[in-house]
């Protein structure tokens, strides 16, 4: 008589004398032992001989499971492949499954950190909100809609965090693909925007007041270098592009007629302009600039890369919004929202647009005037850029002191 449910839940942890077979069908089988623990077994004959394979024991595996699976494995009986072999082969490749940890850091080493400006971000989004939850698991093995429940969840809560985890675990499936490490990318037809209702808006992120006071603190009571506390001061005083202190040169500031020029060269409009950018020094960030100068000792340039006379490299500034995220976590328990360095050049400009004309914000900023105001108008608006960036220091001493100004 075949097996049943009935029986099984009957039988099982039954204490008997001794062990006991009973039989199925199709070569399955189930040994019970004394203490009443059901193993499901499936009997069949290989080159010859009688032999046994333990397929799982009940109630972890249920009838149902253990039909299936016999059934499966004699079809690979019929296939000339012994059921033992297989299973064996099965469990050593679970065994050496990448795990989504593994894969992340094969991925990260080999081609992220290589290839990615805000690989420090990238990292750390998945430290939080990805490996945790499946980064023991083999990463073959995490499906479409385990993905999807992740994502969705923080899109909810962290579109920004949701957007990146989603483009960069699509870009490390895509390797994983390439190299064979997994079978598939389910994530591959997965869009941001359709999918988990991203809308992207440019230029959004502006800090806040109180997270430009912590921004500052951060700046003056962590380990940053001297170099890197003034890079980050100087960004968001001035609202300055990237490169555009980056590249300066101790030569481009004037402290006789208070002026630092930005070459054509060195600033984005230059290229089709041929002009260079007037920005005033005002006595209150004067000191700052001279700071700067003496750090770099012989070296022609503001601000250098580490033990060199060459001037900061490209992805040096990129990995400091981390850095001061990172002090702020350990040293405030406080879990500051994803910025850029860019994003002090718009934070400044916020600020800009309530203590100026709007053409003199832009201005400052490095930006085109509309119309016939660029084919006519010469005038540098120097005078009016240091009232405003007076103004904006004011402001910004205020905030960091906790003072309304």
């Amino acid at each position: 008589m075949a097996l049943s449910d009935s029986w099984l839940k009957a039988n099982h942890k039954r204490e008997r004398a001794e062990r006991e077979e009973k039989s199925d069908r199709d070569g399955l089988s189930v040994r019970v032992t004394p203490k009443g623990k059901i193993i499901f077994q499936m009997r069949y004959r290989y080159d010859r001989k009688l032999q046994r394979l333990d397929l799982g024991s009940y109630p972890l595996m249920s009838l149902k499971g253990a039909r299936d699976e016999n059934q499966r494995l004699k079809k690979e009986l019929e296939r000339g492949h012994d059921p033992k072999i297989v299973r064996r082969l099965e469990k050593q490749a679970i065994m050496e499954a990448a795990s989504l940890q593994s894969l992340f850091e094969q991925w990260y080493e080999s081609y992220c950190k290589k290839n990615k400006k805000g690989h420090h971000e990238i990292k750390r989004s998945f430290e939080l909100y990805a490996l945790p939850v499946w980064g023991s698991l083999p990463a073959e093995k995490i499906t479409l809609h385990q993905w999807l429940d992740l994502l969705e969840e923080q899109a909810e809560k962290r579109p920004g965090i949701a957007d990146r985890l989603l483009t960069n675990t699509k870009q490390l499936l895509k390797w994983a693909v390439k190299r064979k490490l997994v079978p598939v990318n389910v994530l591959a037809e997965i869009n941001a925007r359709e999918d988990l209702q991203i809308k992207k808006v440019a230029g959004s992120r502006s800090l806040s007041d109180d997270e430009i006071q912590l921004v500052w603190l951060a700046i003056n009571e962590s380990r940053m270098s001297a170099k890197n506390t003034l890079y980050v001061k100087l960004c968001l005083i001035y609202g300055c592009r990237n490169g555009e202190l980056r590249l300066s040169e101790k030569e481009h500031f004037d402290f006789e007629s208070m002026v630092w020029t930005i070459p054509p060269e060195n600033h984005k409009l230059g290229k089709s302009s041929g002009k260079p950018l007037l920005r005033p020094i005002f006595d209150e960030v004067k000191p700052l600039i001279k700071e700067v100068m003496a750090l770099s000792g012989k070296s022609p340039y503001m601000f250098t890369n580490s033990g060199t006379t060459d001037p900061m490299g490209q992805g040096a500034p990129l990995a400091l919004p981390y850095n001061i995220r990172q002090w702020l976590r350990r040293h405030k328990d406080y879990e500051m929202e994803h910025w850029s360095i860019h994003d002090l050049r718009k934070t400044a400009r916020t600020n800009f647009s309530t203590l100026t004309d709007p053409h003199i914000a832009e201005i400052m900023l490095g930006h085109r005037l509309p119309g016939s105001w660029q084919v006519y108008d010469f005038y540098d608006y120097l005078p009016e850029q240091k009232m405003a960036y007076q103004a904006w220091w004011e402001r910004l001493m205020g905030i960091v002191e906790g003072v309304e100004r």
